[in-house]
């Protein structure tokens, strides 16, 4: 592991560190965007007090912290960077390979490097089922990383095409506790709340971090989730989004789509049928999300 000069001074003196994935910048965003966005993140968390560590795997090592040489690097067009989540880390190590890492494989190396708060976009989850199945067995790597690494993630929820209610029950079975943060329903990505209540509401970061602090004296292994809403100016507009969501399943439907294959062919739908709407949704709510993340960073350090 080579951890920034930066970040590692940040981390011997005990002042405030926040882990960001890569895969956002490698698969989820178009080249050109996906860098300006990376230098957005990173001043969204400097502005905020921070110490932003961006976290990837080059050439087989470890990357907590990148340069600008290294973010060019990652967020070039053919850049070829593997999506590594937690199981992938060891065959990318061994093998030499480039890879951008996911929210498990992110927490991971952020927990390892003694990072504790981690900002991003939206919670991995259990996928909704193929359509003419009862259920799904495809659930995400985030949920069982998380109810094993004690990192907060701060993140808008999960997207609407995943099975929401399924997601809070399985985070709930993990014992992984969930507060919203200034609202009390689960944000739902694009929309500010889904139609699930939260059992916890926290409305300062001074207040996360206590929970934060809390949960950890009690000899938990797992994480915590704070959710916090897209901002309400981003927000998708819910006729837009709902016609979006439904035509995606009909395309789901009509192609026979089954398995982990089923959520990229909606988000896809969505990125290309919204005219940008998505893209801009998204890029908004990682920006608040790491805005959040490094004021409870900073409210941890104070306590």
């Amino acid at each position: 592991m080579r951890i920034t000069e930066e970040v590692a001074a940040a981390l011997a003196g005990g002042g405030p560190v926040v882990a960001l994935e890569s895969t956002l910048l490698a698969h989820g965003l178009p080249p050109g965007r996906n860098r300006k966005v990376a230098t957005e993140v990173e001043d969204a968390v400097r502005a905020a007090g921070a110490v932003p560590a961006t976290i990837a795997v080059l050439e087989g090592q470890i990357r907590v912290g990148l340069t600008d040489a290294e973010l060019d690097r990652l967020c070039a067009a053919d850049s070829g960077f593997a999506k590594l989540s937690a199981r992938d880390l060891g065959p990318a190590i061994a093998l030499s390979r480039d890879g951008a890492t996911t929210i498990a494989g992110t927490a991971v190396i952020a927990h390892a490097a003694g990072i504790r708060v981690f900002g991003t976009g939206g919670l991995g989850g259990v996928h909704l089922p193929p359509p003419g199945d009862p259920l799904s067995w495809d659930v995400s790597a985030d949920l069982d990383v998380l109810s094993s690494t004690p990192v907060t993630v701060v993140c808008s929820g999960v997207k609407s095409v995943l099975d929401i209610g399924a997601t809070i029950e399985v985070l709930e079975t993990r014992s992984v506790p969930v507060l919203g943060y200034r609202t009390d329903f689960f944000p739902a990505f694009y929309r500010r709340e889904s139609r699930f209540p939260l059992s916890w509401r926290v409305d300062t970061p001074t207040d996360a971090a206590a929970v934060i602090t809390a949960h950890r004296t009690q000899g938990l292994a797992s994480g915590v989730l704070l959710t916090n809403p897209i901002p309400a100016e981003a927000e998708m507009a819910r006729e837009l989004h709902d016609r979006l969501l439904s035509e995606g399943m009909a395309r789901v439907a009509e192609k026979g789509v089954r398995g982990g294959d089923v959520t990229p062919v909606l988000l896809e739908h969505f990125h290309t049928a919204s005219d940008g709407v998505s893209l801009d949704a998204n890029v908004a709510l990682v920006l608040s999300n790491v805005t959040l993340a490094a004021e409870v960073a900073v409210a941890l350090c104070a306590g």
